[in-house]
Order: C-alpha cells, then structure tokens, then sequence
C-alpha cells in the first residue's frame, strides 16, 4: 500500500474555519504539488479529502474524482484518518488531503506505531509505503522544494 498525506496548501485568515479558500500561493503550490504527485503515482488511486473548502480545492489540483471523507475533517483523529485510508491493509494507492496536528499524528502513528506530533508544512506531502511488511517513508516534500 502507498499512503500519501497531504496538507491542504496556504489557506486564507478568517471564519467560518470550513470555508477558507486557498491564496494564490495556495492555488500555485497545490499545482505544483499536484504534478509532482501525477509523474510518480500509479493512475489508479483513491482520493480522501476533508470536508473542508482548502482541502477540497487542493485536491482539485490533482484530481477531479474525490471522496470527501469526514473522517479526515478538521477533527479528524489520526487513528480514525488511517482506518479511512485503509492502512495498512488497503491495496493500491490512497491520497489523503487533510489537517495539522491530525496528518503529523498519522504519519508518526503509521511509521512508528505511537501518534507523536510531527510537523506537516502547509501544501507538503508524507509518502508512506509498506515494503515487506514494514513502513518506508518514500518521500517528506514541501512545496518551497519544487519551485
């Protein structure tokens, strides 16, 4: 299984927090992010997005067809976002299009097997895969990377 979690890229200030839209620069790293995704992952893959308009919209860089998953909203627990996904067990590739703390959590959850806070940078992917039964992290990049 391929796990990529991604954060939903620079969003705008203000409330309701569900319905920020992304800036600019939001729009520009999720583009970028999002080819950098299409030239390395298989073309079959899930997409899990938050409920959440940034996350939404971060994952429309990428693809049209996305499952909006409230198991990856604003409240999301890391445990319930990888059970979403199907990790470890799901066959094939999920993207995951979600929140700090939740994604830091899930990553340190998946790789380690306790839910420590790491830090997932705005618009900057995790990718974890399983390599004969263990975790491998792939990939750790940040938009700023692809500039």
């Amino acid at each position: 299984m391929n796990l990529v979690l991604w954060r939903h890229a620079e969003a705008e200030d203000g409330v309701p927090d569900e319905a920020r839209k992304l800036t600019a620069k939001g729009r520009r790293q999720a583009a970028a992010m999002a080819a950098w995704l299409d030239a390395q992952l298989p073309a079959r893959r899930r997409v899990l997005v938050s409920p959440a308009q940034r996350t939404r919209e971060t994952a429309a860089a990428f693809s049209d067809d996305v499952i909006i998953e409230p198991a990856v909203s604003t409240s999301a627990t890391p445990q319930g976002l990888l059970r979403a996904a199907g990790w470890p067990d799901a066959e094939g590739t999920v993207v995951v299009v979600g929140h700090q703390p939740t994604l830091g959590a899930a990553a340190a959850l998946a790789l380690t097997g306790r839910a420590t806070s790491w830090r997932v940078k705005k618009g900057a992917i995790w990718w974890i895969s399983l390599d004969g039964g263990d975790p491998l992290l792939r990939a750790v990049l940040a938009p700023s990377a692809l500039d």
